[in-house]
């Protein structure tokens, strides 16, 4: 039983971990939805490049990204001098910033998933709405987005997930302090690290596993449940 029992620092990187991941994706989410419709229904010179910066995460090396992360918002960066000389804001080193570094490691599953569910979205409805003199806004809000709910849904939980178990970006960005930066998987890195550790490794490990499985059993139930309320 006792292998099973959480000790205080297990249990701080848990709710720090669920606290950053909602942070994340709660930032992250208008800005998916806006970039999806945008690759989704626009077409501008430059349009590839855009795509492939935003899916950029998905193929660089998270520490790269958790370098350019501490470069652009570090206290000396060319954004984080502003924002802390300014507004006396800093992300490096800070909860917060793990927050910003799992946000941009799962935008692009975020992105691509809504993407998805608005490429599936019939024009026609869009445009029958449209020559009945409805605003290019009121068709986003009124048929466009209810029909990509459940691309929302499924980028939503991915994203969520994906920020649970962000390591590379954010040790690099961030560091590996306890009680505001170690999050479930650098708990579980430390743990691996000092003698004796194996069991509060392995306690992590299994609930690490056991959130992600939940995500996306939960992500594939909400999606089909809400297809079926549309046809329905």
């Amino acid at each position: 039983m006792e292998t099973w029992h959480l000790t205080p620092m297990e249990w701080e990187a848990l709710r720090l971990s669920l606290r950053v991941s909602v942070l994340a994706v709660t930032v992250s989410l208008p800005a998916g939805i806006g970039a999806a419709w945008i690759l989704s229904r626009c077409r501008f010179p430059g349009k590839g490049l855009l795509d492939g910066f935003i899916h950029l995460p998905l193929v660089l090396p998270p520490v790269v990204t958790g370098y350019l992360l501490l470069v652009l918002l570090g206290r000396k960066g060319i954004i984080g001098g502003f924002l802390y000389n300014t507004f006396g804001i800093t992300l490096a080193f800070t909860w917060k910033g793990a927050a910003v570094a799992a946000a941009v490691m799962a935008f692009p599953l975020l992105v691509r998933a809504v993407r998805l569910s608005a490429d599936a979205v019939d024009t026609g409805l869009e445009d029958a709405a449209r020559t009945l003199g409805a605003g290019r806004m009121r068709v986003f809000f009124t048929i466009t987005l209810p029909l990509m709910v459940p691309g929302i849904i499924t980028g939503t939980i991915l994203a969520f997930a994906r920020s649970l178990g962000e390591f590379g970006a954010t040790i690099t960005f961030v560091s590996n302090i306890r009680g505001e930066t170690q999050t479930l998987p650098l708990a579980l890195y430390s743990l691996t690290q000092v003698p004796d550790g194996e069991a509060g490794a392995l306690r992590l490990c299994i609930i690490s596993v056991a959130l992600a499985m939940t995500a996306l059993v939960l992500s594939e139930w909400m999606a089909r449940r809400f297809d079926t309320l549309m046809k329905g």
